[in-house]
């Protein structure tokens, strides 16, 4: 809403200063305009588990269970139905931890107003306020929604969670008060202009709405599993054409049985684990997180965050603490800092809050220097003529002090010559570096003496610098995103070593924010910009797009309404401790701890969390490969590699059943899912997808596991072991692709031989190990499958550690392909 003068506006508004509206108006205007709240999409139970159950992979073990029933094959039935179900609850219950994680952040804002309706003054919930309420602000409340000044003297608020801005920001009669701005000083009554969605609030929330980056990981698996369905349903086609062809007798039983049979192969082909697997390591990650008092509201950033190279940070909140300190003290020749200290002391309320105040009183070393001296009367600061005064006592002898704007000191002690040239080059001389200046002096009331400068400045971090330099060490730009004067900004970067390329936003991206159109002008001066100044809500949001746009994984780092735009664009959004709840809804990882050194262990916590994703899709793509081709070339050519051991059901040479198929869905993955906590080696700089090497090594691996397999069954064939149906070969076989898969993945969990440092976690290494130790058991004891001997089994056990010496190093070769 336009500024206009109160009178109209309250006519404007047909609302009553002195009475307020009357509760049957508010009501309807509640009714009309809705909560002075944003809204929240509601998702059903339904919604959230139906994509468990929706989409091609569930479809598969579906349709393969109601062949089950249709068949009548009970066992198959409930393992493949545990499989569905389990996959599911993994899933859904790591999202719900989630979003509950979430939700208790959001409980701890609950705001009141206090507002007068039917000519009383109440306490109600802000979330009630509507257009037109008269409300009355005081030190500390939060503006409940925008509103504009109707009478009280000022008042002082803190709006940098808004716009960024250092420094309080001083309101007078007329003037329009934002939504979420804190009041420092004063006291006032406003009339509400804005509620909810249409505050200044609101509107930055409806970019927040809009905005939302896709994890490229996340992406980039969906398109690996994309890949080998549609591999896996090619071969699956030829493999039935083939069997429908070669076996006989063919009834209707027995179509059923090779269709679902082939269904179950797809299932223990196709990575249908890949969800939950991923899932519960980035799960467990975010626990980790949680315990460096970091919680993750968004899971899938976790990923993205190991593949960040460019870092965007708030300045005020997050590199600093938002907390005015002096910076210097610079007295006029003949006086002390520590005096100087003691009178801006002196001249500050001894009952307010006043940050500037504050930080005077911090600064002096010595409250014993206070105690000779009495204060008569102090007469706080007036925005008008921008100065506060106190008349002070000493032995006996009375003189005034005077605090403000340096030029209205200044003038006040009508200096000349090199005096007033001396104390106006320190002035500018701060100015430019950012600080801002504080003048002082002393004397009767009728003449001044000018005493000396403060600089003021908000300080950084304590573990800004170190947390800066640590993440540039490994690899990641860091650029500072401000609300501030470009001055301050430039001081604070330097202080930092980020850099002094420092631009305007409206240099780049101009005044119409509306019709902002990105130009390579504009991105080439974005990703060589060390930050920038003077920056809007919607400069942060573009910023972060135009360095997506150029393939940077971007986080971004903030703690107020102005960051949440951008902090819900960014791959991976951080709100820092003290964040105001929109930019906590807004953010994936909400820190709970003063200060950004856990970004620095997030960092390196996300790249094991990637590094063991890695170790799980290499071996999940070999594994495919090699059951699927392999399985395929057995049953179409088998006739011509097995000749001892010979099926007795016609012509079918199908190396598994359905059941060893399930089963080996189920040991593969189930103990797989604890790399999770597997010990993961970090890279060096930023973890990169890099889809030519994942495709390379699966291949190679899962091919050359396809000739380690069928060589197996050749072997076998020939007489060095002690089977004597094709069934035992199956067993022989599923052997064989439960121990070289598991194996396998400790290959490929390494860059370098598998027997080197880090050496897997004993969760993992236990879980593997007892798996195996059920196989052996399930194989010797024929529980599911055709029991073969201990000496057989013995054999496969050589025969696949054997293999693991020539498949690591052709994986420490491949995996250097850049």
């Amino acid at each position: 809403m336009d500024k206009i003068s109160n009178d109209d506006l309250l006519k404007k508004l047909e609302t009553d200063e002195k009475n307020g509206l009357n509760t049957s108006e508010a009501q309807k205007r509640l009714l009309r305009d809705g909560k002075n709240a944003l809204e929240e999409k509601k998702v059903t139970l339904l919604q959230k588990l139906m994509p468990y159950f929706w989409g091609p992979i569930p479809w598969m073990i579906e349709a393969a269970i109601v062949l089950s029933l249709i068949t009548m094959d009970i066992k198959d039935f409930i393992i493949i139905l545990l499989l569905l179900l389990l996959n599911a609850f993994i899933g859904w219950r790591q999202d719900k931890s989630a979003q509950d994680a979430l939700a208790a952040l959001k409980n701890d804002l609950a705001l009141k107003a206090n507002v007068l309706r039917d000519s009383k003054w109440q306490e109600i919930p802000a979330s009630d306020l509507v257009v037109g309420d008269i409300v009355a602000i005081a030190l500390g409340n939060v503006v409940p929604a925008d509103a504009q000044i109707l009478s009280g003297d000022y008042l002082t608020v803190d709006q940098s969670a808004l716009t960024g801005e250092s420094l309080p920001v001083t309101k007078n009669i007329q003037d329009v008060v934002y939504s979420g701005s804190i009041a420092k000083e004063g006291s006032v009554i406003v009339v509400v202009t804005a509620t909810g969605v249409n505050t200044y609030f609101g509107k930055t929330a409806k970019l927040v709405a809009e905005a939302g980056a896709k994890s490229q990981l996340t992406g980039e698996i969906t398109s690996v599993g994309n890949f080998l369905i549609i591999g896996a349903v090619v071969l699956s086609i030829i493999l039935v054409t083939f069997q429908l062809i070669l076996i006989r007798p063919l009834d209707q039983v027995t179509i059923l049985r090779i269709v679902k049979t082939v269904l179950v192969l797809m299932v223990a082909t196709i990575p249908v684990a890949m969800p939950a697997v991923i899932s519960v390591t980035i799960a467990l990650g975010a626990l980790q997180l949680s315990k460096m008092k970091a919680i993750v509201s968004k899971l899938n950033s976790i990923e993205a965050l190991a593949s960040v190279n460019v870092l965007c940070s708030d300045k005020t909140g997050t590199l600093t603490q938002n907390k005015l300190s002096v910076a210097g003290v610079f007295p006029v020749e003949g006086i002390t800092s520590e005096l100087m200290t003691t009178y801006g002391v002196l001249a500050s309320d001894p009952k307010g809050e006043d940050v500037i105040d504050l930080a005077i009183k911090n600064f002096l070393k010595s409250k014993d220097s206070l105690s000779s001296y009495k204060i008569d009367k102090f007469i706080p600061f007036n925005p008008v003529i921008k100065r506060v005064e106190a008349v002070v006592e000493k032995d006996g002898k009375t003189f005034h002090i005077v605090k403000g704007a340096p030029q209205v000191i200044v003038e006040m002690c009508k200096l000349v010559g090199d005096n007033l040239k001396n104390i106006q080059d320190k002035i500018d001389e701060l100015a430019s570096h950012g600080f801002k200046s504080l003048g002082l002096a002393i004397g009767d009331g009728e003449t001044w003496s000018y005493m000396g400068t403060f600089s003021l400045a908000d300080p950084l971090r304590v573990d800004s610098k170190s947390t800066v330099q640590a993440l540039k060490a490994e690899g990641i730009d860091v650029k500072m995103i401000t609300g501030d004067s470009q001055n301050i900004a430039k001081e604070v970067a330097n202080q930092l070593g980020i850099g002094d390329n420092i631009l305007l936003a409206t240099d780049v991206f101009g005044t119409d924010d509306k019709n902002m159109t990105i130009t390579s002008k504009m991105q080439k001066q974005v990703e060589e910009a060390s930050g920038f100044a003077e920056v809007f809500p919607q400069h942060k949001y573009e910023i972060v797009k135009v360095l997506q746009s150029k393939g940077h994984i971007c986080a971004m780092t903030g703690d107020g309404v102005n960051d949440s735009p951008a902090l819900k664009q960014a791959d991976c959004g951080i709100a820092v401790s003290g964040a105001t709840d929109a930019a906590r809804a807004a953010a994936a990882l909400i820190l709970t701890n003063p200060g950004l050194s856990v970004i620095e262990n997030a960092v390196n916590e996300a790249k094991k969390i990637f590094s063991r994703m890695m170790s799980y899709i290499y071996y999940r793509i070999a594994m495919t490969i090699n059951i699927m081709i392999f399985s395929v070339i057995v049953t179409l050519i088998g006739k011509y590699l097995i000749h001892r051991v010979v099926p007795t059901d016609g012509d079918s040479f199908f190396p598994l059943t359905a059941i060893m198929l399930v089963s080996l869905a189920l040991l593969d993955d189930i103990p797989i899912m604890t790399i999770a906590y597997d010990n993961a080696e970090i890279s060096s700089g930023p973890s990169i997808w890099n889809k030519k090497r994942v495709f390379t090594v699966s291949f190679v691996l899962g091919i050359i596991s396809v000739v380690q397999s069928i060589a197996l069954v050749v072997w076998a064939d020939k007489g060095w072991s002690q089977i004597t149906s094709f069934s035992q070969l199956q067993t022989l076989v599923f052997l064989q692709l439960v121990v070289g898969g598991h194996l396998l993945l400790f290959i490929t969990r390494r860059s370098g031989w598998f027997f080197t440092k880090p050496f897997p976690q004993w969760k993992l290494f236990s879980a593997i190990v007892l798996t195996q130790i059920f196989v052996v058991f399930m194989t010797y004891f024929g529980w599911l499958v055709e029991s073969i001997t201990i000496r057989d089994i013995l054999y496969v056990w050589g025969y696949n550690i054997l293999w693991m010496f020539p498949l690591s190093f052709i994986s420490i070769i491949l995996k250097k392909i850049k």
